[in-house]
Order: C-alpha cells, then sequence, then structure tokens
C-alpha cells in the first residue's frame, strides 16, 4: 500500500533507526512504513479508537490519547521526530501543539492543507462559498478544520517563536511543486522544524 504524498515525503526524509512519535497517526501507515522501511522505533497517540484498533493491528505500538491534552505527558527531547500530518488545522491552539513537538521532539514534521491555494481563494471570490476540493473533501459544517492555516501564516508563527525551518516541501495535487509562490499555488505543505537554539 503506497503512503498519502504528505506522509511519503516525511517517510522518505526521517533518519533510520530514529526514534518516533506519530501524534494523531490514524490507522498507523506512516509507521508501519517507518518501522519496515526504516527500522524506525515508531511510536502513535490516536483519539479514535477504531484507528488504534487498526494501528495495533499492524503490530504497532499506539495509545489512545488526545494530542490537546496528552502530549504534556511525554517527556523533553524523548524522540528525534515529532510528527504531526493534516491536523495541525484542527488543534483548538496550533501554536501550543506545536511548541509541545519541538519540546518531545528534537525535529518536529508538520503538514497541513494550504488554505491560501487559488482554487480556495477562487471558490470564495467567485462562488462566494467555502471551498470543497480533493483536499478539503467536507462542507464548512462537517469539518474538522477549525484554523485556516496559510503557508505564509505558517512561516510568520514560526519566525515569531523562534523555530527553524529544517526542510520544506510543497505538493499540488501529489506532485511536488516549487517553493516560490507556494502559498498561492501548493495545496499542501510538509514543513521540518526544530528550535532555533538547538
Amino acid at each position: 500500500m503506497s503512503l498519502r504524498p504528505d506522509l511519503a515525503i516525511i517517510a522518505a526524509n526521517v533518519a533510520p533507526g530514529s526514534r518516533v512519535l506519530d501524534v494523531g497517526c490514524g490507522d498507523g501507515a506512516l509507521m508501519a512504513a517507518l518501522r519496515d522501511q526504516r527500522q524506525c522505533d515508531a511510536r502513535g497517540l490516536e483519539i479514535d479508537p477504531d484507528n488504534v484498533a487498526a494501528a495495533m493491528a499492524r503490530g504497532l505500538s499506539v495509545v489512545q490519547g488526545d494530542a490537546e491534552s496528552d502530549l504534556a505527558d511525554y517527556p523533553d527531547a524523548s524522540f528525534d521526530y515529532a510528527i504531526l500530518s493534516q491536523t495541525l488545522q484542527t488543534t483548538k491552539r496550533p501554536d501550543w501543539v506545536l511548541e509541545q513537538l519541538l519540546r518531545i521532539g528534537r525535529q518536529a514534521f508538520v503538514s497541513f492543507p494550504n488554505f491560501a491555494h487559488w482554487r480556495v481563494r477562487a471558490s470564495l471570490l467567485f462562488g462566494g462559498r467555502m471551498p470543497v476540493t480533493r483536499l478539503l473533501p467536507l462542507k464548512w459544517y462537517a469539518t474538522p478544520n477549525i484554523h485556516h492555516v496559510t503557508v505564509d501564516d505558517f512561516r510568520a508563527l514560526l519566525k515569531e517563536r523562534g523555530i527553524a525551518i529544517q526542510g520544506c516541501w510543497f505538493l499540488s495535487g501529489d506532485q511536488g511543486t516549487g517553493s516560490a509562490m507556494a502559498n498561492l499555488f501548493a495545496e499542501h505543505a510538509v514543513f521540518l522544524l526544530s528550535k532555533e537554539d538547538s
């Protein structure tokens, strides 16, 4: 089974043999790839009990929990990487979650849909309605997204918090796209982050 494009980018850039915490790990697809292809010690935190069961059925170490309350229980620097894929925009305090990721992990991967993509802008401008796209498939009243983050918003938050960008990748559809004008042309962003003083 192939990984979702953002997860494939993350998997390809995690150092072999690393200790990894996948926050909001879903059914464990990324964790299984990291374990099997990169020989990582991968652990997961997932809120949905069905996903926890699916991940455990793969032989993965996953606990049921909520990132917004349970990340505080993890010790400092207990992982090489903390990963949060397509979840940041669903949290009540994305800034706090980001700080926790970088406290728990020496580095953090964060991926999210870019709400400034031109199709989103066009939907609002010409249709006057919140967009429904392949990456944002639910109507406004059913979406778990509560913070409509853009690439530029995220970069501004990183600068404000003194967080360094170690790498970034942008996707249009399932294909990589350049970083020039990513705020307009990228549907999805993946960032590798660290604290600037580390």
